[in-house]
């Protein structure tokens, strides 16, 4: 997982709040997506997954942040105040390997929108 985040391009940080349920936080002068890694979210290519990427930097976007659930999941709210429910498949991932997936797919998503060959498509 360190050898993707060392190689992104784009500033990040991956943070782990505590398990509480917390929900979509809102800030005016830091626009920002909440996307929630979730099984019955949506699948996306790695190019589409980078075009969304790609459209949210361009109109301003600063910050995206990505949640993993807690052990129950996410809440009903958290699913519908989220930008987009994101799944890496029908199955449930450990958090550790859910998370190192998250981050190459970031790093893939940079490459390709930077017409880098890493994704060869």
């Amino acid at each position: 997982m360190d050898r993707y985040a060392k190689r992104m391009t784009w500033p990040f940080k991956l943070t782990e709040w505590p398990d509480t349920g917390a929900g979509k936080v809102a800030d005016a002068l830091n626009p920002s997506r909440t996307v929630l890694l979730d099984e019955r979210g949506k699948a996306m290519t790695s190019e589409d997954f980078a075009h969304l990427l790609g459209r949210w930097r361009d109109e301003g976007v600063r910050e995206t942040r990505f949640l993993l659930g807690a052990a129950d999941g996410h809440s009903d709210a958290e699913r519908a105040s989220a930008d987009l429910l994101l799944a890496f498949g029908p199955a449930t991932w450990p958090h550790m390997l859910a998370r190192a997936m998250l981050i190459e797919q970031l790093y893939r998503a940079t490459t390709i929108l930077a017409g880098h060959p890493y994704h060869r498509a």
